[in-house]
């Protein structure tokens, strides 16, 4: 198959230590470098789809972490129906492919040289560079989280690892009777039905093990911003009385010793607070910058920067085309594409006139039932940038168990699709 074939084939079914190295080069000098920094759902997919379409290559991926750990089903540790184990992966697939993992952690891009810096190693040389750093918190927008966080009082658990286990501990040991208040920053962030399918699975986790308890949803945004219906019909009829939904309450400051979330409208006090920052583009892009002070733009037919040609931006860390979620899946889908349109750059070819990435988002309500929503969105020329593709997609007509299982199914796939 051709890369472009593949690609859409692809995405239609999916609905400083080193590891290996280019083996297939053979000894033959490459016909372009590219590194890609970050080894998330964009950057990892990015690196081996590179080497699968066009072996000539050689790609370096620079990971500062030694595992990926998934943050999608990530929500299910904090319920205790997942452990943090089953979302944690190893590098060493893309090995096989003849990405040359190094773990060191990027810290600045010298466009005149062409040249990624690391932390520990030496610099890496480019002809083309793909950026997927994720995400970064804004803590000064909030007053007194960052202290919380650092001494381990307030767990945001917003990047999958550590802090899911640690919030989950502190879950188990709030006393049957307690109030816990997770507070969900202004859109855009990361996985918009994430919040959502948070207060979902812990308020089934105490009307099993903590009945007394109660659980408040302090939104900045006036409104529930994913598969409203659907979450309110599940807390309703699953969890009546147990949580308590509060739109336009940005948290704006946080009293550790008095455990008070202050909010516009009113103070808040709970026994544990889950408080998920407000986001921007991950540090090593903030050079790139250019949407509200957040979030990097770039053009949708290869996701090149809008300001620094030569450098492709993908994932969370971009400013989102209209009616596209910050998603793992969409991640993985900007990082066929990326591949695709760097492959086209270093070998003379056009880039895909008309690329088109898909995305469903799955939503746990319990461990048992599931909701999703799903679109499909097409390149416009004319209009320069991805536009949702008129009846396609949809919500989940209601949560039920089969979706549980397409779910599980699903983060399996993609897993594989990224690093196996």
């Amino acid at each position: 198959m051709q890369r472009r074939s593949f690609l859409a084939a692809s995405l239609g079914g999916l609905g400083a230590s080193t590891l290996g190295g280019c083996a297939s080069l053979g000894g033959q000098a490459p016909i372009g470098r590219v590194v890609v920094i970050g080894g998330g759902f964009g950057g990892a997919t990015a690196a081996k789809y590179l080497r699968k379409w066009e072996p000539r290559l050689e790609v370096t991926l620079v990971e500062r972490n030694e595992f990926f750990v998934s943050c999608p089903i990530s929500n299910l540790v904090l319920s205790g129906h997942k452990q943090i184990g089953e979302l944690t992966l190893p590098y060493s697939g893309l090995a096989r492919h003849g990405v040359k993992v190094v773990r060191d952690e990027a810290t600045a891009i010298d466009l005149d040289k062409r040249q990624v810096r690391l932390a520990r190693g030496e610099p890496l040389p480019y002809d083309r560079l793909i950026v997927s750093p994720g995400i970064d918190f804004q803590f000064d927008k909030v007053a007194g989280l960052a202290a919380a966080v650092e001494s381990g009082q307030v767990q945001h658990a917003w990047k999958a690892g550590p802090q899911t286990v640690a919030l989950r501990k502190q879950l188990e040991a709030l006393p049957d009777g307690g109030v816990f208040a997770i507070s969900i920053p202004k859109a855009p962030y990361r996985c918009p039905p994430g919040p959502y399918e948070r207060a979902s699975v812990v308020a089934q986790y105490f009307k099993q093990h903590k009945p007394k308890s109660k659980l408040l949803v302090l939104d900045g945004n006036p409104d529930i911003v994913s598969k409203k219906g659907l979450f309110l019909k599940a807390w309703n009829e699953l969890y009546p009385g147990l949580i308590e939904y509060r739109p336009n309450h940005e948290v704006v400051e946080f009293d550790a010793r008095g455990r008070v979330a202050r909010t516009q409208v009113e103070d808040v006090k709970a026994d544990l607070f889950n408080i998920i920052p407000p986001q921007q583009a991950g540090k090593v892009a903030a050079p790139f910058i250019s949407v509200n002070k957040q979030w990097v733009g770039v053009e949708f037919q290869g996701f090149e920067s809008t300001v620094a040609p030569g450098v492709h931006v993908i994932g969370d860390a971009i400013a989102a085309a209209p009616g596209m979620p910050k998603s793992g899946f969409q991640a993985n889908n900007h990082g066929k594409v990326v591949a695709d349109a760097v492959i086209a750059q270093l070998t003379g070819q056009p880039l895909a006139e008309t690329p088109i990435i898909a995305n469903t988002c799955y939503s746990f309500v319990s461990d048992q039932e599931v909701v999703h929503v799903a679109s499909v969105h097409r390149y416009d020329a004319e209009k320069k940038t991805l536009t949702v593709v008129e009846g396609s997609g949809g919500l989940s007509s209601a949560r039920n168990a089969l979706e549980a299982r397409y779910a599980l199914d699903w983060a399996q796939s993609i897993w594989a699709d990224a690093l196996a």
